[in-house]
């Protein structure tokens, strides 16, 4: 039985028991203990993971009490519980917990407890620690998943015609890949028209999608790290103007839990994870964007001037061998008119930031589209640049048409053109001296689509 088809049948069941209720004083013996499933909604999913702390979120169905137990895998499990917490309606059922003093490189395994009823999951809940290599070893090599565009049907509120979601198993191929960390790109839900004005819209739809069956397995798999694009900040296109901007934000952050976000006085999803030996800088293009009509000038900003600063001091203090740009919509495409960092003033200043700093080792990622390519760009003086849209999960498609400019888009690497739902791979490895990135793509079943290699050595500037 799919992992759809047991939520459907769990709700003719509730349906059906409570038509039964209405009908008359009907007795229903509340099932015995052994019986009884934890009140969970969605999760446990992984939060960011660091040398020695973990982050683990879970979301319960009603008021609860949430009990977690850990300990290193080659121990034996402790009686009590390690962390206990309580989920409410006003913290939107979620249970946040932050595991600390753990050791690095060290697989760990958890089991929860809702109200005294331990989660039963297919696989065993565990994760592993950052491994602490430096000066001792080479770089660990690992993957980590990316992708954007999650889009959950809800027929009430979604437009009519047909539904705009699909191929969910796809979430389910992604869970088998088992990376590292999965990098989410951006409208990573999709605000409908009554959820824009009101914070309860807005926490509704996270609900709703994170909720999804087919989703639970990926959320248990692996580490999460997100930015966001409009779709999950707004309406669509939404920019600095949106009026629910900061209740957008702290939804976000409750969603997607984050060791930090943006900087004191300057909100925003902004921020940087590490993993290895790569850096990610995970941008935040809504929050602060002028709009796309905005008058062409220096002041037409995507990032806003403290995140533009921001970035730049990070790229030029970084010692990563790569170090990977997360935007929710694509960076450098120069046939893109509209929702690109191309089209704003940042876009210049940091490509020449980059190129004159001598910034080695830089590449970008984005969503949005809702069709994947990769494209590849080299500014005067500097090294090659690539841009790796991957997109769309679940959202409704958007193929090339022969004709448009876009069709044989004279940036795009050969043969990465993808027209269909699908993931993308990153996968960082080997030795030192011979670090290379493998760019993968990979469809709804987790086929391989594409593949390419970019060695460390492509992404620096000419030695003297």
């Amino acid at each position: 039985m799919s992992i759809r088809t047991k939520w459907i049948c769990a709700g003719l069941a509730v349906t059906l028991g409570l038509a039964l209720v209405g009908r008359g004083p009907v007795a229903i013996a509340a099932p015995p203990a052994s019986a009884r499933v934890a009140a969970v909604h969605s999760g446990p999913m992984l939060g960011p993971l660091d040398y020695r702390e973990a982050t683990i979120w879970l979301q319960t169905s009603r008021d609860a009490r949430v009990e977690l137990r850990y300990w290193p895998e080659a121990a034996k499990p402790k009686a009590p519980a390690s962390a206990v917490k309580q989920a409410t309606a006003a913290g939107d059922h979620i249970a946040l917990f932050t595991l600390t003093g753990l050791e690095p490189g060290t697989r760990y395994v958890y089991e929860v407890a809702v109200d005294g009823v331990t989660l039963k999951t297919p696989e065993a809940l565990g994760f592993r620690t950052r491994e602490l290599w430096e000066w001792r070893t080479n770089a660990p090599d690992f993957s980590v998943m990316v992708g954007s565009c999650l889009y959950v049907n809800d027929p009430p509120y979604d437009r009519a015609g047909k539904p705009y979601g699909s191929d969910f198993e796809i979430l389910e191929a992604m869970a088998k890949q088992k990376p590292e960390a999965m990098l989410w790109l951006g409208d990573n839900i999709y605000l409908r028209e009554v959820d824009w004005n009101t914070r309860a819209g807005i926490r509704y739809r996270w609900r709703h999608a994170r909720g999804l069956p087919e989703l639970q397995p990926l959320l248990r798999v692996t580490q999460h790290w997100g930015t966001w694009d409009d779709h999950d900040y707004g309406p669509n296109d939404s920019d600095s103007s949106y009026p629910m901007k900061g209740e957008a934000l702290l939804a976000f952050a409750d969603y997607f839990p984050a060791p930090s976000r943006g900087l004191p006085g300057t909100p925003g999803v902004f921020t940087r994870h590490s993993w290895g030996d790569v850096e990610f800088y995970l941008t935040d293009g809504r929050y602060h964007r002028k709009p796309q009509r905005w008058p062409e000038g220096p002041d037409k900003t995507y990032l806003g001037r403290v995140q533009l600063d921001w970035l730049k001091e990070a790229l030029l203090s970084s010692r990563a061998a790569f170090k990977v740009i997360a935007f929710g919509s694509q960076a450098l495409n120069p046939l893109n008119r509209f929702e690109v960092l191309r089209g704003y003033a940042d876009y210049q200043e940091l490509v020449d930031w980059i190129v004159q700093r001598k910034i080695e080792g830089v590449v970008f990622l984005s969503g949005d589209i809702h069709r994947t390519e990769l494209l590849k760009i080299v500014p005067a003086g500097g090294y090659p640049l690539y841009d790796y849209t991957s997109s769309s999960l679940t959202a409704g498609l958007y193929p090339r048409k022969q004709g448009e400019p876009e069709y044989d888009h004279p940036d795009r690497v050969a043969g990465t053109a993808l027209d269909e739902h699908n993931f993308g791979m990153l996968r960082f490895e080997g030795p030192r001296e011979d670090r290379k990135l493998i760019l993968r793509a990979h469809d709804k079943t987790g086929a391989l689509r594409w593949e390419h290699v970019i060695p460390r050595s492509e992404l620096r500037f000419p030695r003297p």
